[in-house]
């Protein structure tokens, strides 16, 4: 996890956000959710666009950023 969300350049498909904090390919799932009993944010993705995906976890509107982070470190 991160203060910051991670901004990336996505292509279309399918998508498996972590919701658990785990995973080392952040921010998506590698499945060591399974241990948590904690599952992915699944979101399909329909044409190439920049999205900025939640690091903190906190975001009211996940998998998205909101700026959460922001608020929780004051």
């Amino acid at each position: 996890m991160t203060d910051q969300p991670y901004t990336l350049d996505m292509k279309p498909g399918r998508y498996a956000w972590c919701t658990c904090g785990k995973s080392k390919k952040q921010p998506f799932c590698d499945g060591r959710h399974e241990e948590t009993g904690m599952f992915p944010k699944v979101v399909f993705i329909e044409e190439p666009q920049t999205v900025k995906w939640c690091g903190c976890k906190c975001s009211e509107n996940k998998p998205y950023c909101d700026g959460s982070h922001v608020k929780r470190d004051k």
